[in-house]
């Protein structure tokens, strides 16, 4: 029987007083390594070698790193394919992921069975197929439970989550080179919203790099099929811009104009193309200069994740 801990706080509790009870009170260390996992909420099967391949290599990040790896919590989903991935990894081994769920209070299914304070509580991961609301992933080893008030609704933790994440990497985990902790978002599958934090992702400041699990279909397999095919400065031909509009159509049974909307976006995300890469690349890029730590050069995802990072007195 997996056992987490959970918190549940409000929509705006400040990050650093979150990192400081992730510290001192489940007494994490800091990460060396933050993988990000953005996708689809609705359930969707990968192909069994992907979901092998994409399973092995986030856990082997996770495990030879120190990463923390951060999801929306919930049973559903991309979140269900990295549950099973820390379940499988977690039959084989005593290792534990440190594996963080952050999801809205609202949404969740049994929560009264939660409410109470330094309790130890039962909790039923099982999901009710009628009902509307989720249920955690059990295979996760912390959960942050964000409430704004609202019920059925997601929402309140997509800004905590984001401020958090930021607040994190900006802490030193070599004071001596002032060195903050690599943040990486990993995307697998996923709608609209999808490309829209892709696309955030690479306007942030520093930019965080972006990987995607190419093969795991709708957002992830545009955003790929764009990177192929364009070329430095995110430029591409005519009849490559006539395909990705067409199969944003299709995929998301979106109109034209708002397809339009959905490729200036993936266009928008081209024009940092050395930052993006796709899980079928063979070479890595090369890393960029904030991506860089004193631990030795290790790839952060095998087979899956080609960006590297390098030792800052290489």
């Amino acid at each position: 029987m997996n056992k987490a801990m959970y918190i549940r706080v409000s929509y705006d509790t400040k990050p650093d007083n979150l990192l400081h009870l992730m510290v001192k009170d489940w007494q994490l260390e800091l990460p060396t390594l933050l993988i990000s996992v953005h996708g689809g909420l609705q359930n969707f099967d990968l192909q069994p070698k992907l979901k092998q391949v994409f399973g092995k290599g986030l856990i082997k990040a996770a495990v030879t790193t120190g990463a923390w790896i951060f999801t929306g919590g919930v049973n559903t989903g991309v979140i269900r394919h990295v549950g099973d991935a820390l379940k499988d990894h977690s039959s084989k081994s005593r290792g534990k992921v440190c594996a963080i769920g952050i999801a809205p209070w609202g949404i969740l299914e049994n929560k009264e069975d939660l409410i109470g304070k330094d309790v130890t509580r039962p909790y039923q991961s099982m999901a009710n197929p009628l009902s509307k609301l989720a249920v955690l992933n059990n295979s996760h080893s912390h959960f942050i439970l964000t409430d704004n008030g609202t019920c059925g609704k997601y929402g309140s933790e997509v800004k905590l989550r984001r401020l958090l994440e930021k607040h994190i990497s900006l802490q030193k985990i070599n004071t001596r080179l002032g060195q903050g902790v690599p943040l990486v978002c990993l995307i697998v599958e996923g709608g609209p919203n999808v490309i829209s934090i892709a696309l955030e992702s690479l306007r942030d400041e520093p930019p965080i790099p972006v990987v995607i699990c190419d093969g795991s279909g709708r957002a992830s397999d545009i955003i790929s099929f764009a990177h192929k095919f364009s070329e430095d400065g995110g430029l591409v031909n005519d009849d490559v811009r006539d395909q990705l509009l067409v199969t944003i159509q299709k995929t998301f049974n979106y109109s034209k104009s708002q397809s339009q909307q959905i490729l200036l976006m993936v266009m928008e995300c081209m024009k940092k193309r050395e930052l993006v890469s796709s899980s079928k690349e063979v070479q890595p890029p090369s890393p960029p200069s904030y991506v860089m730590s004193s631990i030795k050069p290790f790839a952060i995802l095998k087979h899956l994740v080609s960006i590297v990072i390098h030792p800052i007195n290489a």
